[in-house]
């Protein structure tokens, strides 16, 4: 197992709430950060036995804009200062968001406003932060590798939701190379989150895990591994990239 140091750090976590959110947060902080964690859902049992010297949990909207400020500015004064940001809460609407074509367009805009303008937020509320602190930092933006491809059955909100965090992510990548803040998302394949309750049977979860190349479907704890690597300074040489961790399944798209 590799085993991260980043005592004296500090992590601001949205979607901290459940799920990838809620195992980058933990990963976080058995690493030794301070975690900022931000989410509309309440503070999740397992962040309620952290110590809140090293944990502030703030439940709110984060497409509100005066609230992502106040609170991540506040987090950044209490804590000296701002390292890392993980940006990955976000919706996926079975039933509501499904085709551009007929779609309810006020949905459309729902889902882009927490999936998009929500890091967007954060990002402006976190980078005079980062710069100010005069030693960079870098930030993780949460997307799917289902925007490389059409569906089907498509929930074409989400997908073109999260195409425009990759391209978010690489625009910021080009524009804070030379203030030292890096940049990257991560693509998730089929990962076992509350996103996913539509695998509710043994029989479904093992179809989707023959289907994945490596026989599994993935876990938090495994988009927790790569956003704390994207995170580390071992990926110090890393901006401006898409990792898929997807258990190989972009092989068969």
């Amino acid at each position: 197992m590799v085993v991260y140091d980043f005592t004296g750090r500090h992590a601001v976590v949205t979607g901290a709430g459940g799920g990838m959110g809620e195992a980058i947060a933990l990963a976080l902080l058995d690493a030794g950060a301070s975690v900022t964690a931000i989410d509309i859902k309440p503070r999740p049992a397992s962040l309620a036995s952290h110590d809140d010297r090293r944990l502030t949990f703030a439940q709110g909207d984060l497409t509100d804009a005066v609230f992502v400020e106040r609170t991540i500015g506040a987090a950044g004064r209490e804590r000296g200062g701002i390292d890392y940001l993980a940006n990955v809460a976000g919706v996926l609407w079975f039933g509501r968001d499904k085709s551009a074509l007929e779609m309810d367009l006020d949905v459309w805009d729902q889902v882009f406003n927490i999936n998009l303008k929500s890091f967007v937020h954060t990002a402006r509320a976190v980078v005079p932060q980062m710069r100010a602190g005069g030693r960079g930092g870098a930030m993780v933006h949460f997307s799917t590798i289902q925007w490389y491809r059409g569906d089907p059955k498509p929930q074409d909100a989400y997908q073109a939701s999260k195409a425009g965090v990759c391209a978010l992510s690489k625009s910021l990548a080009m524009q804070l190379a030379g203030d030292g803040i890096r940049s990257n998302a991560i693509c998730p394949g089929m990962a076992l989150t509350p996103l996913q309750a539509r695998w509710d049977t043994e029989e479904k979860r093992a179809a989707v895990a023959n289907y994945t190349p490596l026989g599994r479907i993935g876990t938090p704890q495994d988009m927790a591994n790569a956003a704390l690597f994207l995170l580390s300074d071992a990926a110090s040489y890393i901006t401006g990239v898409e990792l898929a961790v997807d258990g190989g399944l972009l092989m068969r798209m």
